[in-house]
């Protein structure tokens, strides 16, 4: 494969019959390797994702809400007994987007040196097209790889990566309407592991955080607006919320939480907030006029009050440290990964309980069911409740890597992955 290109794969291809795996060759292409079900399972499935609807697609990073909630229905906690297919696309912890029966993620070749952007079929895990281009790996502390998950809206696919190269892709053919180089066009320095916002579709507009927070207009790549300051390493995708009747953003960068007016970029408050890497990378949890936030490195959560016209702290404690995943609120009560220990809090931050050797994953809640995916690659469902840890169903799902990836559930089913690059499908629909 040339040193920066897309391949699309046609509809000449021949069709596997039966259960198989291909063999991954040794080009060093990790998306040689898939398991795939046979063209009458297919069929059925295709049927089925019909009936379903797009409404039940994951579009973007941290799904079609923004905080890794759906209330998708009509799926079931005990799936099938094997999965629909099984792919490899390289190293990271992209997580993947669903939409109109295809799958978006990234991934990257260590061999070639490339990072690598998918679209598949999402019921069957074939290549249709993929965009490769020359990328360091960004191995520290861990493997390295993709950090980045793509957003797919309507027939665009917008993505990123750890060096701020930044596109917009036609998603279904994979064709390059636009890219820009983001560190060199904002002269930004690279956080210490890298940028790893996601790219946040907001109607017309798509938003990164590199540091300086920038709107894009999605047509035609042309800046809107871009953040007076540069508020410091990023590794959180910003939230969109509505504050005093304006829509905001919520920002959690290096400097902390910062708040900016969506329509003009203009800082309206912050709220301080360091730990000793610079790392801030869960998302901030919207409130109403109160906004949870949380770090790892014992730095620990905070409920901060932005009904005024600065920010302020609430109360702020040890009891949540969110590294990565962040944190879930139901019902008056707020469920996360406090480091490798899952908890539960209630508003003022008192523990209501707390479960070992789930290790440090990732979660979201589906129709008012916790899903998470263990550092063992085991995916467990959880009856969300202030009382006690009340679980439902386990079941392992992936071998090796780490699990920092949040699992997705879209049309019945769950796609979970490692930081090997390995995707698996699994059919969780009711009747399956």
């Amino acid at each position: 494969m040339d040193r920066e290109a897309s391949k699309s794969r046609g509809n000449d291809e021949p069709m596997h019959q039966g259960i198989m795996e291909a063999k991954h060759s040794r080009s060093g292409n990790p998306a040689s390797r898939c398991v795939v079900l046979s063209a009458a399972v297919l069929a059925s499935i295709g049927a089925a994702a019909a009936r379903a609807g797009a409404a039940d697609d994951w579009t973007q990073f941290r799904g079609p809400h923004n905080n890794c909630t759906t209330t998708e229905r009509g799926w079931v906690v005990r799936g099938a007994a094997e999965p629909v297919w099984k792919r490899n696309v390289g190293l990271g912890y992209s997580s993947v987007s669903v939409a109109a029966g295809r799958l978006y993620t990234m991934g990257y070749d260590e061999q070639a040196k490339q990072d690598g952007v998918y679209c598949l079929d999402a019921l069957t895990g074939e290549i249709i097209w993929e965009h490769h281009y020359p990328a360091e790996i960004w191995a520290r502390s861990h493997r390295g790889g993709t950090l980045v998950t793509p957003g797919v809206d309507g027939k665009d696919l917008f993505t990123s990566n750890r060096e701020g190269r930044f596109f917009r892709f036609d998603a279904a053919t994979g064709r390059i309407h636009w890219e820009k180089n983001l560190k060199a066009e904002y002269g930004l320095e690279y956080p210490t592991w890298g940028l790893a916002a996601s790219p946040l579709i907001l109607g017309d507009m798509i938003v990164m955080n590199v540091g300086k927070v920038i709107a894009f207009e999605k047509g035609s790549g042309e800046e809107i607006w871009a953040s007076q300051k540069n508020y410091g390493d990023a590794y959180c995708t910003p939230v969109e919320f509505s504050l005093k009747g304006r829509s905001a953003l919520a920002v959690f960068n290096q400097a902390g939480l910062v708040i900016l007016d969506r329509k003009t970029g203009v800082e309206l408050m912050v709220q301080e907030w360091t730990n000793r890497p610079n790392v801030n990378a869960a998302a901030p949890i919207i409130l109403g006029e109160r906004i949870f936030i949380s770090s790892g490195y014992n730095r620990g959560c905070a409920l901060v009050d932005v009904s005024g016209d600065s920010a302020s702290v609430v109360w702020e404690n040890k009891e949540m440290r969110n590294h990565m995943a962040l944190t879930i609120h139901h019902d008056g009560h707020l469920y996360g990964f406090d480091e490798a220990v899952y908890k539960c809090l209630d508003l003022d931050g008192n523990v209501k309980w707390q479960q070992r050797g789930l290790g440090k994953g990732a979660h979201i809640m589906a129709d008012g069911k916790l899903v998470l995916l263990t550092d063992k690659g085991e995916l467990v469902f959880v009856e969300p409740s202030p009382v006690e840890y009340r679980e439902i169903a386990r079941t392992k799902v992936l071998d090796g890597g780490m699990y920092w990836t949040y699992p997705v559930l879209a049309n019945g089913y769950f796609y979970c992955r490692n930081s090997l690059g390995d995707i698996v499908c699994l059919d969780h629909r009711s009747g399956q």
